[in-house]
This record gives C-alpha cells, structure tokens and sequence, in this order.
C-alpha cells in the first residue's frame, strides 16, 4: 500500500501590524494559533503517523509539537521546508499598504514568473520535494505530518496538479492550519491530493 504526506502550513502568527515576516526568527503562534495547531494535532489521532518534520521557523516548531505530543513523535527540522525568500521581508505589506508606490521596490518585479522579488518557484519545488519524500521515508510505510508555510506549499501542489506557478496569491487554496495530504502510490509517485480544513472554525472573519 502507498502512504501519505500531510503537508501542514502553520497557524496564525501574532502580528498585528501586518508584518511581512518571512524567515526572520522570533515570530510565534498568537492564541488563536495555538488552538488551531491543538485542532489539527486532535483531527490527526485517527491517523498512523510514522514521522514529524517541520521547517526550523518557530511559527512551523510551534503547530507540529501538538502533534508530536499526540503521536508521542520526535520533531525533525527540516531546512528544506522553511519558508520562501523574499526581498520584502520585514516591511508592511498589505493590500493598501503603498509599499509597491515606492520606485526603489519597482526594480523587484521586473519577473512575477520566476519570482523576480524572492526565491525562484522551481527552487521552492525542487527543495519541498526533498522534504516530502525524507519524510515519507523517515515514516517507513506510515503517513508522515511535515509543517511549512504557505506559499512553498502551494506551488508544491501547483507543480504536482500542473497549474501554471504564477498566480494570484489571494486565490491560494491554503489557509492557516490547512492540511495538504500529498498520496503516493507504493512505487513512491505522488497519484493525487487532497485539501483538510480542520481548523476552518477558528479563522478570522473576512
């Protein structure tokens, strides 16, 4: 039989200013996003968990421990899982923010295909595989939980269900604490996936 990889992004992040805060360190789950990552850690109990891995940002360490503790599993950090580089890290930004009026930030977006103001996509791709396959690996014929971030995520799924990688970051299907359940057959090939909102109750209104 094929197994599965739960490909979770982390819960909400304390940051009322709306910060860009990208791989910067420090930044952790508010309380909503403490509940959330308990949520999914109990939507998770049914399952045979083989394997935790996690992007080393304290956002993703923080929404895997419930899940560890369930499954009485080790967390293994993962750098391929980290979040994607990007030039506008640390700065406001926001629709309606004016960061992209300033002229010095225009030469950042000469490419929305690559993308020009951070990580190339095929770079986030190729790394996110990495990480999904060690996982389901290191989960020796289990399913396997790993904990990234929002848009390696999506292209990762982008790229395995052949949508083209640019695109709308408002039309992301990945919202805080959702599962993105990746299912391999038993040769290893990733034959579909599926989309989990366990925490659907806790996001914000709109």
């Amino acid at each position: 039989m094929g197994s599965t990889v739960h490909v979770l992004r982390h819960g909400e992040v304390e940051n009322p200013e709306k910060i860009l805060y990208g791989r910067q360190p420090g930044w952790r789950l508010s309380q909503r996003g403490q509940e959330m990552a308990t949520t999914v850690a109990e939507w998770s109990k049914p399952l045979s968990v083989g394997a935790i891995h996690a992007s080393p940002l304290q956002r993703a360490q923080e929404t895997a421990q419930p899940i560890s503790e369930i499954h009485r599993l080790p967390i293994t950090t993962d750098e391929n899982l980290i979040e994607a580089a990007n030039i506008f890290e640390g700065k406001k930004f926001e629709l309606g923010s004016g960061v992209l009026r300033h002229p010095k930030m225009w030469r950042y977006l000469y490419n929305p295909a690559k993308p020009s103001w951070g990580e190339p996509y095929e770079e986030q791709i190729q790394r996110m595989l990495k990480g999904l396959f060690a996982a389901r690996d290191a989960a020796n014929g289990k399913d396997a939980f790993i904990v990234s971030h929002q848009l390696p995520i999506w292209i990762l799924r982008s790229a395995v269900e052949g949508r083209r990688l640019l695109h709308d970051p408002r039309k992301r299907e990945c919202s805080l604490a959702s599962v993105t359940s990746f299912h391999l057959d038993n040769d290893g090939a990733i034959e579909g996936v599926s989309y989990h909102e366990p925490a659907k109750h806790l996001l914000a209104s709109k």
